[in-house]
């Protein structure tokens, strides 16, 4: 998506909850997201599903997007993920077994694993972003991570749980 497109205005009026705003951004982003649905998945009925859902997840997160800068790789990977989600319920895209994510991963150098791994975090949604950096990179417990979040412990582990299957998902792509 061409950055150019989005003035850094609009992005931050939208963010901030604009309702004009938040629909121009949508009107802008579109055919974007619908070229590059196509070019992503399996097919056009595919392509359509994923364009809906992730018109329908920027409206509900564009407030946790950091920055514009973000914006374009961001929503990217919502469709990116979209696509493959559709292509594993049709029974299109085998899921990859630990042993095989595993190889994959090991197989990278070291300085572009890092690289990844600091995309994959960037990719996640805040909400699970906070509670994955938490545990595993800050190493706080679950109960420590949830009165510092005023959670749960069940919803801190399924947070966790999730952050951790979309990153995996994300690095194994």
């Amino acid at each position: 998506m061409s950055a150019a497109a989005i003035s850094s205005n609009l992005f931050e009026a939208a963010r901030l909850g604009d309702p004009q705003a938040i629909a121009s951004l949508l009107e802008t982003a579109q055919p974007d997201i619908r070229r590059y649905a196509r070019a992503t998945c399996r097919s056009s009925a595919d392509a359509e599903d994923a364009t809906q859902e992730a018109m329908w997840i920027l409206f509900r997160h564009v407030g946790t997007i950091r920055s514009l800068v973000a914006f374009s790789a961001w929503l990217f990977s919502v469709v990116r993920r979209e696509c493959l989600r559709l292509a594993r319920k049709a029974g299109l895209a085998p899921s990859i077994d630990d042993v095989e994510a595993e190889a994959l991963l090991l197989s990278r150098s070291e300085v572009d694993l890092r690289l990844d791994v600091a995309a994959a975090f960037e990719a996640l949604p805040a909400h699970y972003r906070d509670v994955a950096l938490m545990r595993d990179v800050k190493e706080m417990t679950i109960d420590e991570i949830a009165a510092a979040l005023g959670a749960s412990r069940q919803t801190v582990k399924a947070r966790l749980h999730r952050a951790r299957a979309l990153m995996r998902e994300y690095l194994t792509r």
